[in-house]
């Protein structure tokens, strides 16, 4: 008997959507009888970037018959115990959060030169970064595709990892557009999170508060990097870095989505390092008026970047309930 039934059409994909297609002979192939663990299951490799401590390459797991990304950390660190324990850090932090802003880590271990390495998922999109830099520059389709109304509702999705991982003990400590990745299905992912604190390291705070500042100022970094430090964490950080300290980098990341611009940049690190503590950055209606930037959401933002944390939200919770009012009264506002 013929089927008379319409075929389903296919959904439309996003036109960026630059994830591989998922065929046969991938899913369908036989399994081998000697299985193949460790960094023998990966092949194909290929580079993506390459960083101060690490390297990136895609390549595929051929046990599952997917690509993954693998970082390994650059052979010339391979007895720089801070190096080590900062990746090993970074791997195990991402592998722990379970949540939707996080990459999953599918493998930790050694290559076949002992170098340390750990495999994740491939996620494809845009850094909040170079949005913000097409939207600077007058790139019509970044401004439409990714209005304000989307802008929050990325960010919202990263402050409610971020409030996840306060829950279960672990403050980012590195907030900031780069590492904010927005997907073409509207997913967030949240980057790098290998200068993360734990809550039980604190017999470590001196040598991390050390390693901290000399990592941030080495010339290997984007000079930017402390634009979205917190007051505190220029000071030394130690037992001040908590939850509020995201919030502060949170708020100057939305300070930035408002006002196309930092909250605060000096000539040279240091300058950036005393205006973080000692100056307040302009009021983003100020900063950008030709953006009419609402007068409640400029407030969240300005409250997030107060100096004293006692101040601030006082949870990342806080700071997601302000932006979601604002988000209903704005929907209502329309409405009427």
């Amino acid at each position: 008997m013929a089927d008379d039934r319409e075929p389903v059409p296919e959904a439309d994909a996003p036109s960026r959507d630059a994830y591989p297609h998922i065929y046969v002979k991938d899913t369908d192939v036989e399994f081998p009888s000697h299985q193949t663990m460790g960094f023998g299951r990966y092949s194909d490799f290929k580079p993506m970037a390459v960083g101060g401590s690490a390297q990136l390459r895609t390549c595929r797991d051929k046990n599952l018959g997917r690509s993954v990304v693998m970082k390994t950390l650059h052979p010339h660190l391979s007895n720089d115990q801070y190096m080590q324990s900062r990746f090993l850090r970074e791997a195990r932090v991402t592998a722990q959060l379970q949540h939707p802003v996080t990459v999953p880590v599918y493998d930790l271990g050694r290559d076949l030169e002992d170098r340390l390495y750990f495999t994740m998922k491939k996620v494809e999109g845009d850094t909040i970064r170079s949005i913000i830099e097409r939207q600077a520059a007058g790139d019509a389709a970044a401004i439409e595709q990714f209005d304000l109304e989307r802008m929050l509702g990325v960010l919202v999705q990263v402050c409610s990892g971020l409030s996840y991982a306060h829950v279960h003990g672990v403050v980012h400590r590195d907030v900031k557009p780069e590492n904010i990745l927005v997907g073409a299905f509207g997913e967030a992912v949240l980057l790098d999170w290998g200068v993360a604190k734990v809550w039980a390291m604190d017999g470590d705070e001196e040598r991390s508060r050390v390693m901290e500042h000399q990592v941030l100022t080495d010339v290997n970094q984007r000079p930017g990097t402390p634009l979205y430090m917190s007051p505190e964490q220029v000071r030394g950080g130690g037992a001040d870095i908590d939850a509020r300290t995201d919030v502060y980098s949170a708020g100057a990341v939305l300070y930035e989505i408002l006002t196309l611009a930092e909250p605060l940049r000096g000539k040279h690190v240091q300058e950036t390092f005393n205006m973080i503590v000692n100056e307040m950055p302009s009021p983003p209606r100020e900063r950008a008026p030709q953006r009419h930037i609402p007068a409640e959401l400029a407030d969240i933002c300005m409250r997030a970047l107060a100096k004293n944390p006692q101040e601030r939200f006082q949870t990342m919770q806080e700071m997601i309930e302000a932006i979601r009012d604002f988000r209903g009264r704005a929907l209502e506002s329309a409405r009427t």
